[in-house]
């Protein structure tokens, strides 16, 4: 999370890029079918990525990396143990509950669920981040994709991490996968003199998940890899775009135009 405002040069976001046809797979392994969808098994899903001769891998977090949504997760954990004050929680359920209605969209209450935080401190919220993560997070990790991404990362594999959940969740994610922060792309505020503000810095969902990787120089991520329709944007740029675990909507995006679509085995 950072603690300030910092002034970065800004790579503008090509129109083009973010609006670029159905995708043709092509890879380098006879496993990957150009032009039709592969449902992949676990063997041929891992042979896949790891036989890609890839420099740049992007994953998604939520649903991707594991089966559940740590955003609402931790909205209800901040409610329940009292993170957040009664009149902060009661605001934040009859928001979520709007969003659910469909009277909110994903980008703003992806927002507003990392804004709710403002005027604690961040080490406070760190620290109930620590502990909801390894109580209801990391034992649920889906085993093939953290065998994918530590593949790649002993190929030397530049690996990213973008998601619409809050930053302080996804950068604890990520942090025993050897991810650095600097390479998580999530939603995030502005934290000055250790106290949270409103102030947002990004929330990456659908096309904001394309327009972080260009602010960062990545136009052409080798492999992208998602689960549901908020990250076709990005998936979209990549040369190999992985559906994981993918939504209804996005497993049938993904067989319209030919992306493999991986199930991962449940977690133990």
């Amino acid at each position: 999370m950072r603690t300030e405002r910092v002034s970065k040069p800004v790579i503008p976001v090509r129109p083009e890029l973010l609006q670029v046809p159905g995708l043709s797979v092509t890879c380098d392994t006879n496993r990957m079918k150009a032009h039709s969808s592969d449902h992949l098994s676990q063997e041929d899903f891992l042979h896949a990525v790891l036989q890609a001769h890839v420099h740049t891998a992007v994953f998604d977090f939520d649903g991707t990396l594991w089966p559940g949504d740590a955003g609402s997760g931790f909205m209800h954990w901040s409610i329940d143990t009292g993170l957040l004050s009664n009149e902060a929680a009661t605001h934040l359920r009859d928001r979520h509950a709007a969003y659910r209605r469909g009277e909110i969209g994903e980008i703003p209450i992806c927002g507003e669920m990392t804004q709710i935080y403002r005027g604690l401190t961040d080490v406070s919220v760190q620290a109930s981040v620590v502990n909801y993560f390894k109580r209801h997070v990391q034992p649920l990790f889906f085993p093939s994709m953290l065998n994918a991404l530590a593949g790649l990362q002993q190929q030397g594999v530049e690996i990213w991490v973008v998601s619409s959940t809050n930053s302080w969740m996804i950068e604890e994610g990520v942090r025993e996968l050897g991810v650095p922060p600097h390479r998580v792309l999530a939603a995030g505020v502005v934290v000055q003199d250790g106290l949270i503000t409103e102030d947002l810095l990004q929330v990456p969902s659908d096309q904001g998940k394309a327009e972080a990787l260009l602010r960062v120089g990545l136009s052409s991520p080798d492999a992208v890899f998602g689960n549901s329709v908020h990250d076709i944007h990005m998936l979209r740029m990549a040369r190999l775009p992985f559906a994981v675990n993918p939504s209804l909507e996005l497993a049938a995006y993904s067989e319209r135009h030919g992306w493999p679509i991986y199930y991962p085995e449940k977690p133990l």
